[in-house]
């Protein structure tokens, strides 16, 4: 609880009575029980202390904001999560690169005619 007279996101959502070193406390807030929710839908809450007690406190911020979202996207993607959005995303890349490609070569192609107009006087 840290202090706090109402209980972290998870032990509400646990229905369980919220202690002064509570592994949730820092990281889910008693105000947002939907993120505790959707990451114990995924993984549930002893996964969940297993993972942060293996991470060093100082990284355990970042820790819970990549469950969080590994964990959305699950809901929203089940069977692949982060790795459609990451695929979904080297199409967009490969697209655009192909894309940038061609604007250059026609840019390449536009000034080798200015160039070749210039010179001939054209």
């Amino acid at each position: 609880m840290g202090g706090n007279s109402s209980p972290c996101a998870s032990c509400k959502f646990l229905r369980r009575r919220c202690s002064q070193d509570c592994i949730f406390a820092p990281y889910f807030p008693s105000n947002d029980v939907c993120k505790f929710a959707t990451v114990h839908k995924v993984f549930g809450s002893s996964n969940i202390i297993k993972m942060l007690k293996e991470v060093p406190v100082n990284q355990r911020g970042d820790a819970v904001k990549s469950l969080v979202y590994e964990a959305n996207a699950r809901v929203r993607n089940p069977v692949y999560g982060c790795v459609g959005i990451i695929s979904n995303l080297e199409i967009q890349v490969s697209e655009l690169q192909m894309q940038l490609a061609v604007v250059q070569a026609e840019i390449l192609s536009i000034k080798k005619q200015q160039e070749f107009t210039f010179t001939n006087g054209i």
